[in-house]
């Protein structure tokens, strides 16, 4: 039985659910789904601008589970953009 998730500490909760390309409908464009975890960080390394050791300290985690996070979240956001599809944030339970 694997061990329990610990709970991850996000302080910033988006204000959109979805971001896709301009003038296409939402029904025709392929859907990247990025979680709340992936959103914060992305925000703190990127937008804050603060290192990878407080980042993961912010988002109570270890640095290499902060580094296999940001890489999820910046290929997804990489394949969006690259492919023009949709990208959905939502609460990972």
């Amino acid at each position: 039985m694997p061990r329990p998730r610990e709970k991850r500490r996000i302080k910033f909760l988006p204000k959109a659910k979805y971001f896709k390309p301009q003038s296409i409908p939402l029904s025709s464009l392929k859907v990247i789904e990025l979680n709340h975890e992936e959103m914060e960080a992305l925000r703190l390394k990127n937008v804050e601008n603060i290192n990878q050791v407080e980042c993961a300290k912010e988002m109570n985690t270890s640095q290499s589970t902060f580094q296999r996070i940001l890489t999820s979240a910046e290929q997804k956001v990489s394949l969006a953009l690259v492919e023009g599809c949709a990208i959905r944030i939502y609460e990972d339970d």
